[in-house]
């Protein structure tokens, strides 16, 4: 009956049940054992329950569980009501500690000699190490059973494991709780200060098999780096622990760190205490001359992103990735281009958007194709968050809306122009992963609000761009660019598909984009001058410009990009839109 209210769905019946009911049987029953196995049962038992995160038998995600809202609340109460509990497992280790000797005025210390003569394992302290035997081990096996997902979980068994430390002091951390963890991620562990029983059951925790090895450096390393080395008495331990971990990582097999070990990286980053400790180890590896430590942080800095201010995105996070982006070594400059998407994504204050903007024009000014595709990915994630937080100053001034319409036209332009350019025909590979790119960001685009002239002038002409490479479509995008394009026509599907009939390239001047007759130089849709869709020409096709002077250099010389970043100096500045 008591787990049962402890798990009700109403919050105030679980404060009520933790808070009183539960001290109140504990003090009345003397049945503090028989609730802490139970409780542990519980815990384990409701995450066990679940279905598998994937059905594919081997694989990591197979034994990872998938939790409903209400297996995940019973676990985050009863880790809530373990942690409550803890005061009562200190409190019995002291009354039953087989050596009285070692103690002071206050009660027990657990100090080295005392935990010296816990080891020569000549008495039995079982109120003692039910918290390293039991508690521990099944707290690695629940943990063990989270996708990454679960960080509240994860970050409720971390408070535990410090409030651990707190109660039983920095000797058992160093050499009990320490040694558990670290044998658990298949570290070395020093167990001399353990019983020979003690020690034969807890070296099991070692991951025997490669499958283990991953399971543990995905699920329980972020316990060890956040519950026992995040510590502040820990501090220097957990900086060089990690320095190594990451510089050895990157090392094994002319590989950057993976996946498994970059997420444990970000969980602490969820700690805002070590901010500062990850980035001196962060700016270490940017600097470094070791391609895949450069890699490494790139992929760091792009996860640990949702967990900075935009103080510390100005001060470390952007001038890592401008350093990174301005690497000589291609797969360096790649691997930045995902992480400015994610900083686009999570600031959208004018100076961080302005540094993104200007580095992304530096990417696409290379003309890649891995270059293109990355940034077009990239902008799919930022592109609709930015919009969102842009539209909310259309409320406020008609300039406002001008610097709105202007951004748009900055993200359409790219968008448009790579879809104008002719796909490369003899790499089928590529022509395919380019739409679908291509496709991808014109379906996010879809989604957000967008003025008409942008519709007109970008979206539609970019998506009949698209369509002509039939062989390159996925028959899925195929179809949804199709409805889009007659959605966002407004009845004008016909006409659109005339005018779009012919090829459409790009202007071969700046010129031609901001004259009168040019893309850029159209009036808004809806103005009382402005020509309706169903007259504008397209443009005269040109040929395809020579590789070492591509349409796009020819335009970012023309201050396409600097027009495009718009700062208004003057009421005698009009934008090119207008």
């Amino acid at each position: 009956m008591m787990f049962q209210l402890a798990c009700d769905p109403s919050g105030v019946v679980v404060e009520t049940t933790t808070k009183e009911l539960v001290h109140a049987l504990i003090s009345w029953g003397s049945k503090l054992d028989h609730i802490l196995q139970v409780l542990l049962s519980h815990i384990l038992g409701s995450a066990q329950r679940c279905a598998p995160l994937s059905g594919v038998e081997g694989s990591v995600e197979s034994h990872l569980r998938v939790l409903g809202e209400r297996e995940r609340w019973n676990v985050d109460v009863l880790l809530r009501l373990l942690a409550e509990l803890l005061p009562y497992v200190h409190q019995k280790a002291v009354e039953t500690c087989p050596f009285p000797s070692i103690s002071d005025s206050t009660g027990v210390l657990f100090t080295e000699s005392l935990l010296e003569l816990y080891a020569g394992g000549n008495v039995e302290w079982s109120a003692f190490e039910w918290l390293h035997i039991e508690c521990f081990p099944n707290l690695i096996q629940l943990a063990s059973l989270l996708p990454q997902k679960e960080d509240n979980l994860r970050n409720r068994i971390t408070r535990f494991l410090l409030a651990a430390t707190q109660h039983f002091g920095e000797f058992y951390l160093t050499h009990i709780m320490l040694p558990v963890f670290l044998v658990a991620v298949g570290d070395t562990a020093d167990f001399k200060f353990f019983p020979f029983t003690a020690q034969t059951k807890l070296r099991g925790l070692r991951p025997q098999t490669a499958m283990a090895q991953t399971l543990a450096t995905m699920c329980v390393l972020p316990l060890l780096l956040a519950g026992v080395l995040g510590h502040a008495s820990k501090r220097d331990y957990l900086t060089e622990y990690l320095r190594n971990l990451l510089i050895q990582s990157s090392g094994q097999d002319g590989q950057p760190a993976n996946h498994e070990i970059v997420n444990s990286v970000r969980f602490i980053c969820t700690f805002e205490e070590h901010h500062n400790m990850i980035f001196n180890i962060l700016w270490e590896m940017v600097v470094s001359s070791d391609v895949n430590l450069k890699i490494s942080a790139a992929r760091l800095l792009k996860v640990i992103v949702p967990y900075v201010d935009a103080k510390l995105a100005s001060a470390h996070v952007l001038p890592a990735l401008v350093t990174l982006g301005s690497d000589q070594n291609l797969n360096v400059k790649y691997a930045s281009i995902d992480a400015f998407g994610a900083v686009a994504q999570h600031f959208k204050n004018d100076m961080i958007v302005d540094k993104i903007r200007v580095q992304m024009d530096a990417f696409l000014e290379d003309g890649s194709h891995e270059a293109t595709i990355a940034v077009v990915r990239a902008l799919v994630v930022a592109v609709p968050h930015t919009t969102e937080r842009l539209r909310d100053y259309i409320l406020l001034t008609f300039y406002l809306w001008n610097i709105f319409f202007l951004n748009f036209k900055y993200w359409f332009f790219h968008i448009f122009h790579f879809t104008a350019s002719p796909p490369p025909s003899s790499d089928i590979a590529r022509r395919r992963e380019r739409a679908n790119a291509f496709c991808e960001s014109i379906r996010a685009l879809d989604a957000t609000d967008i003025p008409a002239s942008s519709v007109g002038n970008f979206l539609l002409p970019a998506i009949q761009n698209l369509l002509k490479d039939t062989d390159a479509l996925d028959p899925a995008h195929k179809e949804a660019l199709e409805i889009i394009l007659k959605d966002r026509s407004g009845g004008t599907f016909d006409a659109i598909s005339k005018v779009m009939g012919a090829h459409f390239g790009l202007a071969s001047s700046v010129g031609s984009f901001f004259g009168d007759s040019g893309l850029l130089g159209k009036k808004e849709i809806g103005d009382p001058g402005a020509p309706q869709l169903e007259t504008i020409e397209p443009p005269k096709p040109v040929p395809p410009p020579p590789v070492e002077d591509t349409r796009f250099r020819r335009i970012m010389r023309g201050g396409f990009s600097d027009m495009l970043r718009g700062k208004a100096k003057g009421n005698d500045e009009t934008p090119p839109s207008q």
